[in-house]
């Protein structure tokens, strides 16, 4: 990516940060001196590819997105119909888009989308990536704070057209708007790269995972899996809160992490007298989402939601914890906790300690269990490098969208 630098001069109407070569100020307009409302409606059915407007993915056709169609084909004669460069403002407030994303149509098959969207197209010569990052960024959200309608529901925005098009937007000349959609279009494309390796590794973890707890793949000095009823590996603690323990949450894809340092909806009682216990070592688990594999072996002592089950490995010196946490996250075993589990829909599964003591596990000896558990924490920790890695492009992009538009 090439080298950008610190705006020069006192110039009011230029962003903090630009490239080198470009001086002099962007130039205010209002957005309707750039853009026209499109409002050609599909009355004749002559267009079936209905496309959403995702605040990740960005416009895409429907049936990429849901795996099917989801709009009525009876009901489609009042969409709007768009074509390539066609931008479209979807006022369905997201924590990745919080006032709504603003896409543009890059299929060059037209489309159609729902009334409830608002769609634009160009009057002038302009640069369509340019303007995708411009809605990226948080330029824009002030004027949509200050002029929507009050009594806007709480999850989408309400406002006027008329309004919409007067937002006051800058814009630099043609080349650097060029310049400034290239340089995001080459962080765009890193940033996917590197999700890309994420998903690699996990993907490969999780075939690891299975080929050993499948065993299908042997360390050098296998041993051989004995049958165990989990009653006789674990038994469940019961303790309750004292007061004062830290609250933990079981998330699935964290496991067991602090409850005021993830961003969930706390929907935790005051009174927690009731809440069980967990001490550094314990497995706890959810016990409506342990066939998703809500469970982890816990870091902390602190209190969990009394929902949820926490067992106690009997045998410590015998039996590997580690080894443990990645086994109840293997994926036949969470379709056996699925059937132990009672209830009849998702919402309703159950899996307490009486159903799931009774579960038969293969289990190896001790000194297998250890190289088990080292070698997957290999695993989780060049996951965790690259996720890092991942999470610092994002701020970066993020950053350089508040620092190169204004």
């Amino acid at each position: 990516m090439e080298n950008v630098s610190s705006r020069c001069g006192n110039r009011d109407n230029a962003p903090r940060l630009r490239f080198p070569e470009f001086r002099g100020e962007w130039v205010e307009k209002k957005l309707g001196e750039i853009f026209k409302k499109n409002t050609e409606k599909n009355t004749e059915l002559k267009i079936t590819n209905v496309i959403c407007n995702s605040a990740k993915n960005g416009l895409i056709p429907q049936r990429e997105y849901f795996d099917k169609d989801i709009a009525n084909s009876e009901n489609i004669n009042g969409y709007y119909i768009i074509q390539k460069y066609d931008f479209v403002y979807n006022p369905r407030k997201s924590t990745e888009a919080p006032y709504g994303p603003v896409s543009v149509y890059k299929y060059p098959d037209k489309g159609i989308v729902s009334p409830l969207y608002l769609c634009f197209r160009a009057t002038e010569k302009i640069n369509s990536d340019f303007y995708e990052f411009y809605f990226k960024s948080s330029s824009w959200h002030r004027y949509i704070y200050l002029s929507g309608d009050n009594g806007a529901r709480h999850d989408r925005v309400s406002m006027r057209d008329d309004v919409f098009f007067a937002m006051p937007v800058n814009i630099p000349s043609l080349p650097e708007q060029k310049k400034i959609a290239a340089f995001f279009t080459l962080l765009d494309r890193r940033i996917q790269k590197q999700r890309q390796l994420v998903e690699r590794l996990k993907t490969y973890k999780r075939g690891v995972s299975e080929a050993i707890f499948e065993r299908k793949f042997g360390f050098p000095n296998k041993t051989n899996w004995k049958k165990i009823k989990i009653e006789n590996l674990f038994s469940e603690r019961c303790e309750r809160a004292i007061g004062n323990e830290e609250l933990l949450a079981v998330t699935i894809n964290g496991g067991i992490q602090k409850r005021n340092e993830i961003q969930l909806k706390d929907n935790s009682s005051e009174d927690k007298s009731n809440y069980k216990r967990v001490h550094i070592g314990d497995i706890a688990y959810n016990t409506m989402r342990m066939w998703q594999g809500a469970s982890g072996v816990s870091c902390y002592a602190g209190i969990v939601s009394p929902a949820y089950t926490v067992i106690v490995l009997k045998d410590k010196e015998n039996q590997c914890i580690d080894f443990w946490g990645h086994y109840f996250k293997h994926t036949n075993l969470i379709r056996t906790f699925q059937k132990f589990s009672q209830g009849l829909t998702s919402d309703t599964w159950n899996l307490k300690y009486a159903q799931l003591s009774q579960i038969n596990l293969y289990v190896p000896e001790y000194k297998e269990q250890c190289a088990i558990a080292n070698f997957l924490h290999k695993f989780d920790s060049k996951i965790s490098i690259e996720e890092k890695k991942l999470s610092q492009l994002s701020m970066l992009k993020n950053e350089l969208l508040h620092r190169m538009f204004i």
